[in-house]
């Protein structure tokens, strides 16, 4: 089916309702396949305007255009009576229209003025065009006048009068000068609605003799020009201020009318001196809203599409500072006739009624008549079903034939209302306009509206049916409007489906199909968000869309509700939009807007670009001071990012020209700082800004500021006295800056005395440099040090003393009276006497002990023991004792002890022995297994490398470890010292075991080493397994195979004999039957069968007599068995058979097939 689409768009409009039914009458349609063969009385489809000035330079064209079936005729009056076109060859009628063009080339377009109507008829009635009325506009020339040089006194009031010539349409009025510029108004100069110019009160510079006024024509394009009026302003006598007075309009009050619709005009001019100044008000009420406007300098009031409530006082109001004056103004407001309800084209059917109603407003009330075809009802043939009632036409039981065209003409004095309207008798079968099988989309939740437009007479009434199921009743969620559009308030997607609708009346009925189809909406899931970018990186905006998978989208991005810019920085993908290095220009709000051809949803997102903030301006020095300045600037544009902070720096021209220090922040909201400043500094500075982006560009530079020398303010700092030799101090200090030396000629002074020494301060005063030499001290003593800065100027403040030492040297004893106490195996604790201070010849650091390992004590006095270097340990302090730790057991130990201060260490005291008690002894060096047999290993082992003790012997101790890794029960041995080997018997062959050995010492034992080892298999070991063919599961399933191979032969022999040869062979080639497959030994599957030609039997073998087969040593695979071949013995004496069978060779088959020696061979011996 092909079915045209109709979008519903989210307004809810249609695109072709024609609107529905009166209940006085039909309304016609205008689809001409509607219109074809359906008579219809004459309708006005196009006029000119009643009052249609003409331009006399052009052709006069006269517009009347109407539509009816059959096409009306036309002809036309003028002034009242019949103008009779094709008597004047100057005037024509377009064909098929009732238009007229007149040629006035040659001729007066004065004498075509006149008076027109147009009357449009054909056989079911006749129609008329409005009275036009046709004037030529006119441009008169100024008549002529001299003007008299207007003489005025400086200060007094002045009016110019205009006075145009009376043209149609009224001029335009403008005042200029000669040059054609035009005059300046103002509120004490100004042009009134008449034209004239008015002056509240002259100046002497209004002196001129070219005031013109101009009036332009705006239908001929025509400008006249006044004569030139000449001004003199006389300055005789001073001017005399008073209070204001009204020029226009004169007196306390007066009265103005306006017609409903128009433009209303209030003019108020004062004079006064000083000047004026106009304000206006309603007595009654407020001006009204949104149509009110004041121009003139305010002394226009203007009101635009005036209404009866704009009737009322006016009251203007002019005021200068000696006084007010007021006056008010009366306004009534007219009305021509206007429509309150125009008649309507009525199309009935025969024996129906029809009202055709004319109601319209005016002021003064209109009067009402009614014509019939153009001929006053009164004076039409009488109709008995027709009653006229003031403005209302009943048309009772209407016949056949009877159509007619009727006018109502409403008039009063102000203008006139004629409207045509026509009643049409039909009798037409419904028509159905909708087209069919439309679509109509729509989505969820929005409102659809199924369009069934009709026609018919009598009216058809609209039943509408969903899915061919029962009709659709008014009422939630359906409406059915008067014009048979079916409405569902909030469409859902359950109302998809298939519509019909049905227009039935007295003479039939037509249905029509329509479809709707309910779309899902599109909605934006993930919308941009604000996006705060630094200049030159990348934003990016997401949109991510969920919408109707049958609908098409297209997503669009808007910048500022208008396109994006043509710049390639601009990438809008699948769901997002990145600006690449964004710039100032970037900034806005950024829109996706997803449309679909039913709906659309869009999102915004603002892009603020920031950067660091442009440097501050216009630096300032204020309140300058000996110490202290004031500093001022402008800031610099934030670039979208306030300032937090503004950092000061400054130069110190001086000391430090071209390096800049950071002197002081302020915060961001303030534009001046109060600086400390320095002595003896040439000071240069600049603000820098600071924003969350960065730092700005520094200012330029403020002038510079020179502050006067002074004695310093402060003394060095970190001052300290250090001996490097054993007779000197070397006293060191920080110097000052440059800053901070307040003026020239910096030097320190350095003071210092031996502390607790009566003497006075020696001093010494040292430029440029940071420490100072004293030699010749004694070693180590204290001293009282002072540095003190001074300059040209003076000193600065008294310094306080620090205590410093001369140089240290080394010390000169070592302690005494050395004691250890072993603690344990490992831990000795030493104790000694400390030394006299005086021995130190420095700052005690602490002691030092050294000890070293001579030997094992198991070694003896005279054995040569491993040389072990020698380990230190330092005590801190004062201290009198000390642990060793790490010691070895039973050892023999040598220790001495030295003095350390800061110069290094003294000489060492005697050497002190001591011995550490036994302790464990460590593990074994090594243990190996070596002889393995069936139920016996030897164990070999070396005694371990630290004894820590006389060993005692040593502990071993093994267990087996089963198949599952799961250990047996713990046998346990205890072996002397003097052995290295041991054997052990009465295990179990093939078998794993691990042992663990450890030595002792009368201590306990050291730690084990473990080690594993296997027993030997024994050569019998398959006479010591099971026998699987003794066993009765096993002997059954060889019986069952058996048995079935019996069988499988006996088969094969008969059909052998019935049918000659069986290949049994490539039987089992083909099909690979796995139940007469020979079983494999390994994983009791079956080998191959195979068959001699001669059908011989098979050689069989006999089994051990325990029913076991001992694998060849060397393979798991027996030999294959060919034709002959000869058994073998194993070492136990047990028989290997090898079987043989003459087999079939062909093209197909060249491989030879073995069998493993199983018990089923046994079985297949016996077949």
């Amino acid at each position: 089916m092909d079915r045209k689409r109709i979008w519903v768009l989210s307004n809810g409009a249609l695109l072709a309702i024609f609107l529905g039914h009166m209940t006085a009458g039909l309304e016609v349609p205008l689809d001409p396949k509607v219109l074809e063969g359906l008579p219809q009385p004459p309708t006005i489809t196009h006029q000119s305007p009643k009052d249609f000035i003409i331009d006399p330079r052009e052709n006069i064209v006269i517009h009347c255009e109407a539509k009816g079936k059959p096409h009306p005729s036309f002809s036309w009056t003028r002034n009242g009576t019949h103008f009779d076109v094709e008597k004047d060859p100057k005037v024509l009628m377009k064909p098929s229209s009732g238009t007229l063009v007149i040629d006035i080339n040659g001729e007066k377009a004065e004498a075509y003025e006149g008076v027109y109507q147009c009357t449009a008829r054909n056989e079911h009635g006749t129609a008329l065009s409005n009275n036009i009325v046709i004037r030529q506009s006119r441009s008169p020339l100024w008549s002529k006048e001299r003007n008299e040089p207007i003489l005025v006194q400086v200060g007094v009031s002045l009016v110019l009068q205009c006075r145009p010539p009376a043209g149609l349409p009224p001029p335009i009025i403008f005042w200029m000068d000669n040059n054609f510029q035009r005059l300046t108004q103002d509120t004490r100069v100004s042009q009134a609605l008449n034209g004239d110019l008015y002056f509240s009160n002259v100046l002497v510079d209004d002196t001129r003799n070219d005031y013109i006024c101009y009036a332009r024509f705006p239908h001929t394009q025509t400008i006249q020009q006044k004569q030139p009026i000449t001004v003199k302003v006389l300055d005789s006598s001073p001017a005399e201020e008073r209070r204001p007075s009204f020029m226009a309009p004169l007196g306390q009050s007066s009265t103005q009318m306006v017609l409903r619709g128009g433009v209303l005009e209030l003019e108020c001019i004062a004079e006064g001196l000083p000047t004026p100044d106009i304000s206006w008000r309603k007595e009654s009420g407020d001006l009204p809203s949104g149509r009110t406007s004041f121009h003139n300098f305010q002394k226009t009031l203007k009101i635009v599409d005036v209404t009866e409530a704009d009737a009322g006082d006016y009251r203007c109001t002019a005021k200068n500072s000696l006084g007010a004056g007021h006056h008010i103004i009366k306004v009534n407001v007219k009305a021509a006739p206007y429509w309150i309800s125009a008649p309507r084209n009525l199309i009935l059917a025969p024996k129906e009624t029809g009202i055709l109603t004319c109601r319209v407003g005016g002021d003064p009330k209109p009067t009402i008549t009614w014509s019939v075809n153009g001929v006053a009802i009164e004076n039409s043939p009488k109709d008995v079903n027709r009653k006229v009632e003031d403005d209302t036409v009943i048309l009772n039981d209407v016949q056949t034939g009877s159509s007619a065209v009727y006018q109502c003409n409403a008039s009063n004095e102000f203008g006139y209302l004629l409207a045509n309207a026509f009643v049409n008798v039909l009798a037409e079968p419904p028509r159905i306009l909708t087209p069919p099988n439309n679509v109509y989309q729509v989505i969820t939740n929005r409102p659809a509206l199924l369009d069934c437009a009709s026609f018919g007479s009598p009216i058809p009434s609209i039943t509408w049916f969903k899915d061919s199921q029962t009709s659709i009743l008014s009422g939630d969620p359906y409406v059915i409007h008067g014009n048979g559009t079916l409405e569902i308030h909030v469409a859902q997607l359950l109302n998809s489906g298939k519509y019909t609708c049905i227009a039935s009346n007295n003479l039939g009925t037509k249905e029509n199909h329509v479809y709707l189809e309910v779309k899902e909406p599109t909605r934006i899931l993930a919308q941009p968000e604000y996006k705060v970018v630094q200049r030159n990186r990348n934003a990016v905006f997401e949109c991510k869309v969920k919408h109707d998978p049958t609908l098409i989208p297209i997503m669009t991005w808007l910048k500022d509700s208008g396109e994006l810019p043509d710049d390639e920085r601009f990438v809008v993908e699948t769901d997002s939009l990145t600006i690449r290095d964004v710039t100032e220009e970037d900034e806005g709000t950024y829109t996706c807007v997803m449309n679909t051809t039913l709906d659309q949803d869009s999102a915004s997102a603002m892009l603020t670009v920031v950067e660091q903030p442009d440097p501050p301006t216009d630096l300032e020095l204020t309140d300058q001071r000996e110490r202290s300045v004031q500093l001022t600037w402008t800031p610099g544009d934030e670039n979208n990012s306030p300032t937090e902070k503004f950092l000061i720096q400054y130069e110190d021209l001086l000391h430090q020209p071209g390096v800049w220090h950071n002197l002081t922040k302020v915060d961001g909201t303030k534009t001046t700082a109060h600086l400390d400043l320095s002595p003896y500094v040439y000071y240069s500075f600049r603000v820098l800004a600071l924003n969350r982006v960065g730092y700005s560009q520094p200012s330029k530079a403020s002038r510079q500021y020179r502050t006067n020398p002074a004695a310093p303010d402060e003394n060095p700092t970190d001052v300290q006295g250090v001996g490097t030799e054993h007779d000197n101090l070397i006293i060191s200090w920080k110097e000052l800056t440059g800053l901070q030396s307040n003026g020239p000629g910096l030097q320190y002074r350095v003071n210092w005395r031996q502390k607790g020494v009566e003497e006075e301060w020696s001093s010494e005063t040292v430029a440029n440099t940071s420490k100072y030499v004293l030699s010749g001290t004694p070693t180590f003593v204290p001293y009282e040090i002072k540095v003190q800065a001074v300059n040209d100027y003076g000193s600065g403040p008294e310094p306080v003393p620090v205590e410093g030492f001369s140089g240290e040297d080394l010390p000169m004893s070592a302690p005494e009276s050395i004691q250890v106490l072993v603690q344990n195996v490992t831990l000795a604790e030493v104790h000694w006497e400390p030394v006299p201070s005086s021995t130190v010849r420095g700052r005690l650091q602490g002691y030092k002990v050294r000890y070293w390992r001579e030997r094992g004590l198991h070694q003896g006095a005279g054995a040569e023991g491993r040389q072990e270097e020698a380990q230190a340990l330092s005590f801190s302090g004062n201290r009198t004792q000390g642990r060793l730790p790490g010691l070895q057991p039973y050892s023999l130990y040598t220790l001495n002890i030295r003095v350390v201060n800061g110069k290094g260490e003294g000489p060492p005291s005697a050497n002190h022995n001591f011995e550490t008690p036994e302790g464990v002894p460590g593990p074994p060096s090594f243990l190996r297994v070596k002889d393995p047999n069936i139920d016996s290993l030897t164990l070999e082992w070396g005694p371990p490398q630290e004894n820590n003790g006389r060993l005692t012997g040593y502990t071993l101790r093994y267990q087996l470890v089963n198949n599952s890794n799961d250990l047996g029960p713990v046998e346990e041995m205890t072996l002397p010292a003097n052995e290295t080997t041991v054997t052990l018997g009465n295990l179990k062959y093939s078998t794993r075991y691990k042992f663990y050995f450890n030595a002792n010492t009368i201590k306990g034992p050291g730690p084990a080493i473990t080690q594993e080892a296997v027993t030997v298999m024994d050569e019998a070991m398959p006479n010591k397994q099971v026998d699987l063919a003794t066993q009765g599961w096993f002997i059954g399933l060889m019986c069952a195979i058996a048995l079935l191979i019996l069988v499988l032969l006996i088969v094969c022999f008969i059909k052998r004999n019935k049918g000659g040869k069986y290949p049994v062979k490539e039987k089992e080639d083909a099909h690979q039957d796995p139940e007469i497959q020979p079983m494999k030994e390994d994983d009791g599957t079956f080998g191959e069968y195979s068959d001699t030609e001669d059908h011989k039997p098979l050689k069989g073998s006999r089994t051990p007599s325990n029913g076991t087969v001992k694998r060849d040593d060397s393979d798991d695979s027996l030999v294959d068995y060919g034709e002959g071949g000869d058994g073998q013995f194993n070492e136990d004496g047990s028989f290997i058979g090898q079987y043989s069978g003459k087999k079939e060779k062909d093209t197909h088959e060249g491989n030879e097939s073995s069998e493993a020696p199983s018990p089923v061979n046994a079985m297949n011996s016996f077949v």
